[in-house]
């Protein structure tokens, strides 16, 4: 016999009550892995539905709900990004070429990239250094340098960087080793390398 609906309603409240809070920090996540706040805002959503359904298998003694939620989001953060080789920029970005032949010349902008406003980030506390610390994190100058870097050493320098996560609850988010991880970031914080 299933669950009844009370049953399932204290499953579902005991979620929110437990996942709710981390919602802006992770909306903030995974604008900084994508770039765009609509595709994080849907991040988001998809990260809270998946963690929902597997609200069930989640065993508080591996890690706690703020790293399982990290997890789910990154990985969706990751699918997202592989499953897009290319992005499908707004049209009139740029004017026509005149001259058919030319060479294409990469564009060295984000076309794509959006700012975020503060109050979605939870800005509007009255802490002012949690304040500085999410808004620093998020800087439209910060997010454009991380869309140059890979999806997974991204992922790795903001989970250790900006996120202050350790080596090993990285490793964890990303089913690797904390030795990968090191080697990742190191990459990562000089903007090229072997995985690029």
């Amino acid at each position: 016999m299933g669950p009844t609906g009370v049953q399932v309603k204290a499953v579902t409240d005991d979620f929110e009550r437990r996942a709710h809070p981390f919602r802006r920090e992770l909306l903030a996540h995974c604008y900084r892995m994508l770039g765009s706040v609509h595709e994080a805002e849907d991040l988001v959503q998809e990260t809270m539905l998946r963690a929902w359904r597997s609200y069930d298998r989640y065993d508080d003694q591996r890690a706690s709900v703020r790293t399982w939620l990290y997890r789910i989001a990154t990985n969706a953060c990751l699918s997202k990004l592989s499953g897009a080789s290319r992005r499908i920029l707004p049209s009139g970005l740029g004017a026509p070429g005149d001259d058919p032949e030319q060479p294409l010349a990469p564009a060295m902008d984000v076309p794509w990239l959006q700012p975020v406003p503060d109050a979605m980030l939870g800005l509007a506390v009255d802490d002012p250094a949690m304040r500085a610390a999410v808004r620093s994190g998020s800087r439209l100058a910060f997010v454009a340098a991380m869309q140059y870097l890979p999806a997974r050493q991204r992922a790795i320098l903001i989970l250790r960087d900006v996120l202050e996560f350790s080596a090993l609850e990285v490793a964890d988010i990303l089913a690797t080793t904390p030795a990968a991880v090191t080697t990742w970031l190191i990459s990562a914080r000089s903007g090229a390398g072997p995985y690029r």
